[in-house]
């Protein structure tokens, strides 16, 4: 019996091993003009099962085809299309099936062969959107959607993706109102069917659309000769009222963008923007838009929403820096082709500066706001990223691949795309040390005029390196700026000096600020990394973070648990806040009670040093270039 188990192991083993070995090539993209234009036809109507019905006409001739769904995402900087969601694949020609198998190797590429005599394949599937929280994004409600082409499209191999033409068109649920890049190419049909004018495949996956019962259209560039809209859905209509200062402020991003840049890289752009607790939150960057979603009261309660007012102007930058001005390894010819991230501290990380500066700018935040986000940011760094202990910034450009942002057991040890953040206080120093060089006559932003304005209306992908980057902030001020870059970039220790350059210091208080009381409101949860070492949700009260050999790792807690109880009382916020504080004086540990599934256990916590929240304190004697950075022009 065990000989007939090991031969029928080993035949299998060979069959396998067949299946592989002649499993057809996929071909390589080339730069050659795909034969005919697909048509691409979405149903968006099935709030209910939150499903996008697909249908597909791709001219083909007979032969061997390969089609792709797009896996590797610029935006994302990772191979995460969600091919997981594709369902129900039909393909035929003339009206009969025509089979098809999926590779071996890469689950995204399907194989087939068009029979003699077709000229064209019909193809359809579902692509079945989350229903639940850990499935990824919601993006269909009762009352929106986001339609991400890259989700419901499959498209011929062998070709550069800006090669492959498409003619696309939706049907989106009756009365609903879109925002989009895309260009409308007729009138909807009787049947509520929008045609959009043919582009090719990178331009419309680079076009999302926004789509709702509740919408509104406002217009950020009044009488401008290149349009900027801000394309808005919301849960219901009541979020959709802007005050008169609100509107200024976002119609102020726009013209503080142009100044510093100097240029426009597309004949129109339109942010799409969601307010809603239903559909999930988003921010990603597209060439002529981009994906915005925050809370529905972004408008309605403006003061406690300073923290989601930098997303728009980060995005927006994009449009420059990421989309226009890309890193070359940025750059593939179609999205199923590795993208290299290493200068993703450049491409996410810089325009994370710029997001701060025109937040400020632009009045979206205030002088104070923007000095506590940045506080926020530099303390996180000071004291709550001992992962710097063996990882540094360049290797987090390597996250999007390891971690794909997944949840992380222990975020302050493993890190995670820190080139963000990281990226955006090694930015500070290079604006610092440029304002310092030249005697405050030169700074980031005659870098950012000079690398990103260049070809004003090109819509053209212009790519960088390194060396490119090295070569424009030496033009502005000579200096050894490779190394001052790679000595932040490479470094085993946060990138902290351009604070004390901005003439700012870190100090702490045991009071939060209300920037941080709001940061923490919306994030939902309680941030006490830079005391006891603990983040909270606010909701079920679940600590969702320890930070690595701080206060609490020691004393035995890890995430995952629930604090249930504060020195023998329930736990509330407020309550560890005044446990910390009354251990500065009374000397004895803190007693958490956390309960971990069936388990309760008492963790016995030793730490002296009270409440501590991040703020920043001028320096004095220093040239306040912070201030004149944060300025409006």
């Amino acid at each position: 019996m065990k000989a007939l188990a090991l031969a029928v192991a080993l035949a299998l083993s060979s069959a396998v091993h067949a299946t592989a070995v002649s499993n057809p090539p996929i071909p390589a993209p080339a730069d050659v003009a795909y034969p005919g234009v697909l048509k691409l036809h979405v149903d968006a109507t099935d709030l209910d099962h939150r499903i996008f019905h697909v249908r597909e006409e791709i001219p083909a001739k007979p032969g061997p085809l390969t089609l792709l769904y797009p896996q590797w995402l610029p935006a994302a900087h990772s191979p995460s299309g969600p091919i997981d969601k594709l369902a129900g694949l039909t393909i035929s020609a003339n009206g009969k099936p025509v089979a098809w198998q999926r590779d071996a190797v890469n689950m995204y590429a399907f194989h087939l062969d068009v029979p003699e005599g077709a000229s064209a394949l019909s193809v359809e599937f579902d692509f079945l959107s989350a229903v639940d929280t850990g499935q990824g994004r919601y993006v269909m409600t009762p009352d929106m959607l986001n339609l991400q082409w890259y989700t419901v499209a499959l498209y011929p191999a062998g070709h550069d993706a800006s090669r492959v033409e498409i003619a696309p068109s939706v049907t989106l649920p009756k009365d609903w109102k879109f925002g989009s890049a895309l260009d409308v190419d007729a009138a909807a049909d009787a049947d509520g069917r929008v045609r959009f004018k043919q582009v090719d495949f990178s331009t419309l996956l680079d076009s999302p659309i926004y789509a709702g019962r509740h919408f509104k259209r406002v217009d950020l560039a009044p009488g401008a000769k290149v349009p900027v809209r801000l394309n808005i859905v919301a849960d219901a209509p009541e979020y959709l009222e802007i005050k008169p200062d609100q509107l200024k402020a976002h119609q102020s991003l726009v013209q503080q963008a142009l100044k510093l840049y100097g240029s426009q890289h597309y004949d129109h752009y339109d942010f799409l923007l969601s307010l809603s607790n239903k559909m999930s939150g988003n921010g990603t960057e597209h060439h002529r838009s981009s994906e915005n979603g925050v809370s529905p009261e972004y408008f309605t309660e403006w003061n406690r929403q300073a923290a989601h007012r930098d997303l728009l102007p980060h995005e927006y930058t994009h449009s420059w820096n990421g989309k226009f001005r890309r890193d070359a390894a940025q750059t593939a010819p179609n999205f199923n082709v590795p993208l290299g991230n290493e200068l993703l501290w450049v491409y996410e990380g810089q325009t994370q500066y710029w997001g701060y500066v025109l937040a400020a700018r632009s009045g979206l935040w205030n002088a104070e706001q923007a000095r506590d986000a940045l506080a926020m940011v530099a303390a996180n760094y000071a004291d709550n990223r001992p992962g710097f202990s063996w990882r540094n910034v360049q290797d987090t450009t390597n996250d999007p691949v390891i971690a794909q942002r997944r949840p992380l057991p222990y975020r302050s040890y493993q890190m995670s795309e820190d080139y963000y953040s990281a990226g955006n206080l090694i930015w500070l120093a290079a604006d610092t040390k440029l304002r310092e060089l030249t005697r405050e006559k030169k700074s980031l932003d005659d870098f950012a005029h000079a690398f990103f304005g260049v070809d004003d209306g090109s819509w053209k992908v212009k790519t960088y390196t390194f060396d490119d980057i090295v070569a424009a902030l030496n033009a502005i001020a000579p200096y050894d700026w490779a190394k001052f870059l790679r000595e932040r970039v490479d470094a085993n220790a946060p990138p902290l000096d351009g604070l004390a350059a901005a003439g700012w210091k870190l100090v702490y208080t045991d009071k939060p600020s209300e920037y941080q009381k709001h940061a923490e409101s919306l994030g939902k949860m309680s941030n006490f990394a830079a005391s006891i070492g603990l983040m909270i949700a606010s909701e079920g009260s679940k600590i969702s973070d320890v930070r690595w050999n701080g206060p609490a790792f020691k004393a035995g807690i890890s995430p995952g648990g629930t604090l249930v109880a504060v020195n023998g009382r329930e736990y509330k916020s407020e309550r560890l806040v005044e446990a910390l504080n009354d251990a500065k004086t009374n000397h004895a540990p803190i007693e958490l009670l956390v309960k971990n599934g069936e388990l309760y256990k008492t963790f016995r916590v030793d730490y002296r040093d009270g409440a501590k929240y991040p703020h920043l304190e001028r320096i004095p004697g220093t040239v306040d270039r912070l201030g004149a950075i944060f300025a409006p022009k």
